[in-house]
Parts: structure tokens; C-alpha cells; sequence
């Protein structure tokens, strides 16, 4: 492999015009189909398999008119203190509120709270429920502007009015402004790292141009591939981070090569053999941890993986090819000013170490000390995730200011906090339906935890009926879940009694299905993700303890970075600082949505850093010597790019909603743990401890796997190479008296 890229590097850095051409005439084609595509289709959320989806499948043929999926509101209105609400005139300013939502062309029904009987015991407080024909992200302006201006009516009237449901949810408005600020510190820490602008600007401009690609193509062949509009987000987030990673990497390489001696078309070869090497075994990773979302068997998050690992493979493409033509375009002036002064294959020999070679001499003395405090500390983070409660966030955990929070609480204080999320059970038979839910209903209303159940209302073709069930307990409350599991298990007994097939459904079920799914695919996803993996670093390293430790320092950073989020998010810790309005359940697909993402980009890590001592160990080096060498070549630009990345995902903190909040926290902690401590500390001790035992291979598997050369061995060899990788991490270990 190594081979075929030095090849390939060398032809784009002879052909840089018109590799940059191709690229730049793919990146405008991109753009101008994906903005003459017809519009991509909205948001569809549904769960193969499960019950709640089930039911509403069911709803969909047999209650058309009901809109089972459609966006709802829940209007919370209280008459002013010391009033009731059924007094003539609040009861006249709610009903001609009722009639003004009702008006609206996307409304499929309003329930009059009188009608309905959804006025507290008190006589204080009703509600009024509002279904509509669409999904909330179909809604109109006109719709939305509607509901708000007769809430406002009401309001003004002195009643105090506070609305609900997923109608009157805001669209998040991100603007783009943690991709902003995560490429702004990007472009600081790049030109820090290398000194030298155009060095800095080009994984700026190449990771743009790719992302430009990726996301281009998605919303080109939305409307062909079912790919909604949310579909590109992780690919945007996901293509940045590996985009500047990958560039990084090369242009790195390349300088290396450079002071060395090499003419510039060569170090670009050699950058793209060797360092394009590993870039393409990272993006292998990456690939492999992405489109194992399928695991999942929930569509969207499937089409998202596949989407960004899309992304992924432009990223590895541009690397390999137009940061070669860059090359060719710079030259020299990648260096340094004072650097390209310096004649070619210069190096002081009284120069002091870089850093990365100070760090690793110090774990070659003391790796037992460095492994055990690492991780120890690690350790200890992670343990508040074995108190870990996963859910959705319900309106329930929105910040108190807002008047989906306050018509919460309203609720609560009122009927109950089970009226926040009701359950819809369906009750369907071949004929006469209305007896046999009738007694469903009675029965329900004896099942422990259920406060009331509505009347049934049966279809017109009398086969299926539906009835709310509301529970004593919230949405979110983990006796809610106990009782779905309850109703559901008695289904079968009483559907056997009456002859008729039961099903639970409703928001709240489908958030309890939705978290149930992902806890079940947790387990086959991570062995599917790491064993690939696995295999894939056995065939870079030659080796099974490395991929082994890999895989488990990995879990290590995963841990404690959900520990770290369980303290913040879930216990409350530090929320004041990050922003946390309610301390509450860990969002359902945080566990399994890092693990893809931080296993990608922390392999990025192992194999740039680990691939360089695995070359200097097959070109002599002694196992302590390839350690640093792996250091002195690799560890800046690691960490630097650990930087880049903890800036990309910060930036995501600052955003008012708390599950983009939630997700930019737990990424940003998880690659400072992975890179800095599991990659920085744990991997040189465990290797140092190891030894040549780090990389022993079976003979007999040795010979079975097929030699990909990542480390570039046949490439010297090819080019007559007398002096090793590891020469001037050698020279520098002199003045330590090796």
C-alpha cells in the first residue's frame, strides 16, 4: 500500500493543476446539484420492530383523520387567583380561544376543555389539547404564529396561559456558530503548530472542501435516498474533525521529510506513503464505526452514520490527493521562515528535545507509575457512570423560563405529573370493538400506578378503538416505564379475555421503546465496532497486544467520559458553569453516538502515533527507541489535532438546546481523555512495560494476514533508503546517555 500512494502522491504533486481543478470543479458540481435537487424530504422518525411503532402504523390506516404522528400542543390555561376557570367569563375567554386555534388550515382537532372535562378538581386550571394534521417540522409559520397569537389573546385577557407539545417547540437556530468558533481556534492552533500560514491553511481548506462535498452530495441525492435535511449533521460535525485530522497528518509528514534532505516531490510521496498509510486505515476505522450504526435498526440514525462515513471516505481522498497537489504549489515555504534557511538534512545537535521527547523518556523510566495514575484517575472518573439513567428529555428538563416548562409544571401542580405524558392504548378487533376496549379500559383502571383512563373512541369501521391511559408518575420517571412493561405483559391475558389484540403507544412509550432499542444494540455494536477494528490494527501493527490495547484504552476514555457527563448532566455537578438548566436522564443515544464517534477519532490517534514506532521498530530501532521516535515525530501533531478537535466540540456547549449541549460536553471530555491521557500516557508505559513482546505476532497468523506494508518497509526498500526513521530520535537520545 505504502508503495501505490508513494505513487500516487508524487502524480498529484506533478499534476497538482489538475488534480486541484478536478477537486475544485467536484466541489462547485456538488453545490450547484444539491441546489437545483428538489427539497429533501422531512424529518421521519420510526422503530422497526417495536410496539410503540406498531400501534401507530396501525393508527395510521385505521384513524387517518386522527394523525397519529402529527404535531400536538397542550394549551394549560389558570384563571387569575382567587377565580375559578368555570366562571362565565375566563369559560367565555378559553372557549373563544379554543375557536381561534381551531381556525387554523393545519389543524386537525381542539379539544374544549369544558367538552372534554380537563379542568381540575379546583376548578382552577384547564387544558386544551391540540392535534395537527402534519408533523411538527411541517408545520407552517402561519400555524405556529396562530396558536401564539390566541395564547397571547387569552393572556392579555388575565388569565394565565403557558403552551406545550412539539407545535410550539422553536427550531434550534444554530447558525453555524460552533462550527465557526471550532474552526477559528482551529486555524490558531494549526499556525502555532506548524508556523507557517500556508502550512495551517491547507487541512483548513481541504477538510472545507470536503465537508462542502459531502454535504452537497447528501442534500443532491436527498430526495432519491430518502436523506432528510438533519441527515448531514454528524457528517459536518464528523467530516471537519477528520478532514483537518487527516491534512494534518500528511502536511506533517511532509515537513519531516523536507528536513531531511528530501527534494519536495519525493517528501510528498513519501508523506502519502507512509503517513497516507495510516490516514487510510484511520478512515477505515472511522468507516467501519459509523456504518455500524445499522446495528442500531433505527432508520435515521443509520442513514446519518452512512452519511458521515461517506464524508469520511472524500476526507481520506482529498488527503491523499489534493494536500499532494498543495504540496507542490508550496514547496518549501511550509516551513518555518527560519527553517527554510537551514541547509537540506540539517540538525542541531545541540538543539534542546522537543517535548514529545522529553514526555516519552520520562514513561520509559517510570511506566509503571505513569500506567497506574492514569489509570487510577480514569477510573475514578468514570465511576458515576454506573449510576447511569438513560431517557429523552421531555419539557420537564427545559430551562424554567420557558413556557413549555411552565405548562409542564402547571400540569403537574394541577392533575398530576402522569398528564405530561399519557399513554395511548389501542384495542383493535376483527368486528364490534366498542365492548370489547370498554372492558380493556375497566381493567386498566385497576392496574396499580394508573390515575384514570378515557373513554374509548372507536373508529368507523368499528375494528379498532383508542383510550389514554394517564399514569400517577411523569414521562420520564422510571416507575412510568414499570408501568408500561406492566401493561403491556397483562396485554396478552386480557386480549386473550376479550378477543382482541392490545398495544401501548404514545410519546412516552416511544421514548421508553426508543431507549430500550439503543440499551439492546449497545452490546452487538461496540463487539461489532471493536472486533473489526481489531482485525483491521492487527493487519497496520502486525501485532495482538497493540490492537488489544487499543481497544481497551478506548472503553477506559468512553467510561470515563460518560462518567463525566453523568456528573454534570445527570447528578448536576458543575451545571451552574456548562450551562445545565435541570439535572436529569442521560440522553438514550449518547452512549452509543460517542462510542462511534470517539472510536473513530481515537483510532485516528493510535494509528498516526503508534504507526510511527512500528516503523521505527522494523527499520532497528530498539522498542524504547521507537517509542520515542513515535513521540518526537507524532506527538505535537496529536495533540494539536486532540486540540482542534476538544475546540470543535466545545463550541457545541454554548448552545441553548441541552442535547447539543449534552453531546459537544461528552465528545470534547472523551478526546482529551483519549489523547492525552490513554494515548499520551497509557500507550508509551504499557508499550515500555511490553517491550518486543509489544509486538509479537504469531508466526502462522503472521502468514495468513496480508502484508499491507503501512510502515512502508518495501517503499525504502524500493527507494534504496540506508538510514532509518528512527535516526534522529536516536541522535536526540544521546545527551541522555543512552
Amino acid at each position: 500500500m505504502a508503495t501505490f500512494l508513494y505513487k500516487l502522491g508524487r502524480l498529484a504533486f506533478r499534476r497538482r493543476r489538475y488534480v486541484a481543478l478536478l477537486w475544485v470543479a467536484l466541489f462547485v458540481g456538488a453545490g450547484v446539484a444539491a441546489s437545483t435537487a428538489p427539497a429533501p424530504p422531512e424529518d421521519s422518525f420510526s422503530m422497526p420492530g417495536t410496539e410503540s411503532q406498531k400501534a401507530f402504523d396501525l393508527l395510521e390506516k385505521r384513524f387517518p383523520a386522527a394523525s397519529a404522528d402529527g404535531a400536538s400542543a397542550r394549551v394549560v390555561i389558570r384563571a387569575p387567583e382567587g377565580e375559578k376557570i368555570t366562571s362565565a367569563e375566563p369559560k367565555a375567554e378559553v372557549e373563544k380561544m379554543v375557536a381561534a386555534i381551531g381556525k387554523g388550515s393545519q389543524v386537525a382537532s381542539v379539544d374544549n376543555p369544558y367538552e372534554a372535562k380537563t379542568v381540575s378538581k379546583d376548578g382552577t386550571t384547564a387544558y386544551a389539547s391540540v392535534t395537527y394534521k402534519v408533523i411538527s417540522t411541517e408545520l407552517t409559520d402561519k400555524s405556529r404564529d396562530a396558536l401564539t397569537k390566541a395564547t397571547d389573546a387569552t393572556r392579555d385577557a388575565g388569565l394565565t396561559v403557558e403552551t406545550g407539545g412539539d407545535a410550539v417547540m422553536a427550531e434550534q437556530e444554530m447558525g453555524g456558530t460552533a462550527e465557526l468558533i471550532g474552526i477559528a481556534i482551529s486555524a490558531v492552533v494549526l499556525v502555532l503548530t506548524f508556523g507557517s500560514l500556508i502550512a495551517a491553511g491547507m487541512p483548513l481548506l481541504t477538510a472545507i472542501i470536503g465537508v462542502g462535498i459531502g454535504i452537497s452530495a447528501i442534500g443532491a441525492l436527498g430526495s432519491v435516498l430518502d436523506l432528510s435535511g438533519t441527515t448531514s449533521t454528524l457528517a459536518m460535525m464528523i467530516g471537519l474533525a477528520v478532514g483537518i485530522d487527516y491534512a494534518l497528518f500528511i502536511v506533517s509528514r511532509y515537513r519531516a521529510e523536507i528536513a531531511e534532505g528530501r527534494t519536495p516531490e519525493d517528501a510528498a510521496g513519501r508523506a502519502t506513503g507512509t503517513a497516507g498509510s495510516a490516514v487510510v486505515f484511520a478512515g477505515l476505522t472511522v468507516v467501519v464505526a459509523l456504518s455500524g450504526l445499522a446495528v442500531v435498526n433505527i432508520p435515521i440514525l443509520t442513514k446519518m452514520g452512512l452519511a458521515a462515513a461517506g464524508t469520511v471516505v472524500v476526507a481520506v481522498l482529498i488527503a491523499l490527493t489534493m494536500i499532494p497537489a498543495l504540496l507542490g504549489f508550496a514547496g518549501r515555504k511550509v516551513l518555518r521562515r527560519k527553517d527554510r534557511k537551514k541547509p537540506a538534512g540539517h540538525i542541531d545537535p545541540h538543539a534542546k528535545p522537543k517535548l514529545g521527547t522529553r514526555w516519552s523518556r520520562f514513561v520509559l523510566r517510570r511506566p509503571l507509575a505513569v500506567l497506574t495514575v492514569a489509570v487510577i484517575g480514569l477510573g475514578a472518573v468514570a465511576v458515576p457512570a454506573t449510576s447511569l439513567e438513560l431517557g429523552l428529555p421531555d419539557e420537564g428538563s427545559s430551562a424554567p423560563d420557558t413556557t413549555q416548562r411552565k405548562a409542564y409544571d402547571m400540569l403537574s401542580e394541577s392533575f398530576g405529573a402522569g398528564f405530561n405524558g399519557p399513554l395511548m392504548v389501542t384495542v383493535s378487533k376483527d368486528a364490534d370493538v366498542a365492548g370489547a376496549a370498554k372492558t380493556v379500559g375497566d381493567k386498566l383502571a385497576e392496574v396499580e400506578g394508573v390515575v384514570a383512563v378515557t373513554p374509548p373512541v372507536p373508529n368507523k369501521a368499528g375494528d379498532t378503538a383508542i383510550m389514554n391511559v394517564v399514569p400517577k408518575t411523569g414521562p420520564s420517571d422510571q416507575q412510568t416505564e414499570e408501568l408500561v412493561k406492566t401493561i403491556r405483559s397483562d396485554a396478552g391475558a386480557i386480549g386473550a379475555d376479550t378477543d382482541s389484540e392490545i398495544l401501548v403507544t404514545g410519546q412516552t412509550a416511544m421514548t421508553i421503546d426508543f431507549s430500550q432499542t439503543l440499551d439492546d444494540a449497545l452490546i452487538p455494536y461496540l463487539a461489532l465496532v471493536v472486533g473489526l477494528a481489531f482485525v483491521l490494527l492487527m493487519l497496520v501493527f502486525r501485532s495482538i497486544l497493540v490492537p488489544l490495547k487499543a481497544a481497551l484504552g478506548f472503553l477506559l476514555s468512553v467510561a470515563a467520559a460518560l462518567g463525566a457527563v453523568v456528573a454534570v448532566f445527570q447528578w448536576g455537578w458543575l451545571a451552574d458553569i456548562v450551562g445545565v438548566d435541570q439535572p436529569g436522564p442521560i440522553m438514550s443515544m449518547m452512549p452509543i453516538f460517542m462510542i462511534g464517534v470517539v472510536f473513530g477519532l481515537a483510532m485516528d490517534y493510535e494509528v498516526f502515533l503508534v504507526t510511527r514506532m512500528r516503523e521505527a521498530y522494523v527499520h532497528g530501532s530498539s522498542p524504547g527507541e521507537s517509542v520515542v521516535t513515535g513521540f518526537t515525530h507524532g506527538g505535537r501533531v496529536v495533540a494539536a489535532a486532540a486540540v482542534i478537535m476538544i475546540s470543535v466540540f466545545s463550541g457545541f456547549i454554548m448552545e441553548n438546546d441541552d442535547m447539543i449541549k449534552m453531546m459537544g460536553f461528552g465528545l470534547a471530555v472523551a478526546v482529551l481523555f483519549d489523547a492525552f491521557i490513554v494515548r499520551m500516557a497509557i500507550v508509551p508505559a504499557v508499550l515500555a512495560l511490553l517491550g518486543k513482546s509489544a509486538w509479537w505476532l504469531p508466526r502462522w497468523l503472521d502468514k495468513a494476514l496480508p502484508n499491507v506494508d503501512v510502515e512502508g518497509e518495501k517503499l525504502h526498500k524500493s527507494l534504496g533508503d540506508t538510514v532509518t526513521p528512527g535516526a534522529e530520535a536516536e541522535r536526540e537520545l544521546a545527551p541522555a546517555g543512552r
